[in-house]
């Protein structure tokens, strides 16, 4: 009995070990970060990054400019918008392994065509 509890417990540790390593993630983090999950998950490997982890790779004045609007649709923005200026948590709107719809959705029409889930 004590032999078959050890070969499920080993079985049962590669399970997981393959389920954590088969998660999508794209491209362009995979050329960076690699399979060191904890280089975003700073509160653990079950817990959404942090905005500081976020913010090691992705500079918000550069993003804010980036999604930067015509000047009537200016607060628009999703990085600097009427609501939370340049404070909106990052995973309101994106999701790394899982796409999601930007929070702002919910309730205006506005599309963000280069949105990136």
């Amino acid at each position: 009995m004590k032999k078959l509890n050890i070969v499920l417990a080993l079985v049962l540790t590669g399970l997981v070990s393959l389920s954590a390593q088969a998660v999508e993630m794209r491209d362009h983090h995979k050329e960076v970060i690699g399979k060191d999950c904890k280089t975003c998950h700073d509160n653990g490997i079950k817990q959404f990054p942090s905005d500081q982890a976020c913010l090691q790779c992705h500079d918000i004045d550069d993003l804010a400019e980036q999604t930067a609007r015509s000047e009537e649709d200016r607060w628009q923005n999703p990085h600097n918008n009427l609501h939370y200026g340049k404070d909106l948590p990052c995973q309101e709107c994106h999701g790394e392994h899982k796409p999601k719809k930007p929070m702002c959705s919910n309730c205006h029409t506005f599309k963000f065509d280069k949105h990136k889930e």
